[in-house]
């Protein structure tokens, strides 16, 4: 009589699944966030899984390793020019990076932008994400995550309305709280997606704008 060997794993939904692919329509979860870092060291894997998404929801183009300023050599990158949203300027950022701002944009931000704004993000104003430089361009301190493309640091969204929310502006904004209370729910909402996130309540240098990375596993400022 031949063994039955139970497998209780193949009950669980992908998302909650150790062993099924990730996918970039799963909901965040403990898994899927632990899935997300293994991207890390599995370029090939990542760009399936951009490559792998319904139409429409990311446009961009995957790139060769490369060092585009000599000590900051780029690897598992892919050039962005829009998601389901536009981007002031197209930036290259790491592919993991990429993965977990299009599960963001579509599971937390567009949701709560009709949440708290009654209207969709259109477009998304950034700073960019590689820099070749220390963190705060300090002599003697550790390379910044932007220094390997593996940050991208957001200012400001545009509205399908034509409204626009900043956050230098609109983080205190009293004469507009519901901005106020879009940006603090963008920020905090962010932290289930990215290793590392932090807003004007960190510190100065961060006052007009969020940071994003991959590093760490939620660190929330």
């Amino acid at each position: 009589m031949a063994a039955v060997v139970y497998k209780p794993w193949t009950y669980l939904p992908p998302e909650w699944n150790p062993w099924a692919p990730l996918s970039i329509t799963h909901e965040m979860t403990q898994i899927t966030r632990w899935k997300l870092s293994q991207l890390q060291q599995a370029p090939e894997s990542c760009v399936a899984i951009l490559a792998a998404a319904p139409e429409g929801w990311v446009d961009y183009l995957d790139l060769e390793d490369y060092t585009p300023v000599q000590g900051c050599p780029l690897t598992n990158v892919v050039r962005v020019r829009s998601s389901g949203l536009d981007f002031n300027s197209p930036f290259t950022v790491t592919c993991p990076m990429l993965v977990a701002w299009v599960m963001f944009e579509r599971q937390q931000l567009q949701p709560l932008a009709l949440a708290h704004l009654e209207s969709e993000v259109s477009r998304v104003d950034h700073f960019g994400s590689f820099a070749c430089r220390n963190i705060y361009n300090r002599e003697n301190a550790r390379r910044s995550q932007h220094a390997s493309a593996n940050a991208f640091d957001v200012a400001a969204f545009r509205l399908k309305d034509g409204g626009q929310v900043s956050v230098l502006r609109d983080w205190d904004n009293t004469q507009a709280p519901e901005k106020s209370t879009f940006l603090k729910a963008v920020h905090d909402s962010a932290c289930a997606y990215f290793g590392t996130v932090l807003g004007p309540d960190y510190n100065q240098p961060h006052e007009n704008h969020f940071h994003f990375d991959a590093s760490g596993f939620g660190f929330c400022r």
